[in-house]
């Protein structure tokens, strides 16, 4: 019932929704195989063992990122919620240090992305855990001293989950991730590799 009722209809899904990232930010088209998670959580470290994950979801990291680094796209949907999402959400300290240089030198440029009206208007402000104090090797009196504390930099939203069984999916998650897109090439840009040549078989399927 997985397979047939949840995992095929899921990589059809990411199917469109590639051919939609290929008008926007094509750097980001991912094999379906890829972008679905596994169905199966993990209870190594996790008092809950609970074999199974209760929602499905589906990631869109750029198409250079090594072992997915770097801000993604992503969505996820239950019985009850559909969530859609664009940033950075658990970088290791290499990454930190790459987004915080970036801001440090370029917030202005941030600062742009996120006081845009559309963008605000659908997300509302950015989101992110923080730090209490300036992270060390950081000067205290920063004109962005605020997006320097934060250990997270991302932006979501929930959505009308009825939207699941809607013609309409694939064209209002596609809407959300353009909106999106500035804040996450904003965030990868100290990851910028050259990309190779696509391969997209996948796109037929």
């Amino acid at each position: 019932q997985y397979e047939a009722l949840i995992k095929l209809p899921m990589m059809e899904l990411v199917s469109a929704l590639n051919v939609e990232f290929l008008r926007f930010a094509p750097g980001y088209v991912t094999e379906p195989q890829r972008a679905t998670y596994r169905i199966y959580r993990d209870t190594r470290f996790s008092k809950d063992k609970t074999p199974y994950k209760t929602h499905i979801s589906g990631i869109f990291p750029r198409e250079t990122a090594m072992k997915r680094e770097g801000a993604v796209f992503y969505f996820h949907f239950t019985a009850k919620e559909l969530l859609v999402f664009g940033g950075a959400y658990m970088p290791d300290r290499e990454e930190l240090l790459a987004y915080r240089g970036m801001i440090r030198d370029h917030y202005d440029e941030l600062e742009k992305v996120l006081k845009d009206k559309v963008l605000r208007r659908t997300f509302g402000a950015l989101e992110g855990d923080q730090l209490t104090r300036m992270p060390k090797g950081f000067p205290v009196d920063h004109p962005a001293e605020a997006l320097l504390r934060q250990t997270q930099w991302y932006l979501e939203k929930t959505l009308d989950v009825s939207l699941v069984t809607s013609p309409r999916l694939v064209r209002e998650l596609a809407r959300h991730f353009e909106i999106v897109a500035p804040l996450v090439e904003f965030m990868n840009r100290p990851f910028a590799r050259t990309p190779k040549k696509a391969k997209m078989p996948f796109m037929a399927f």
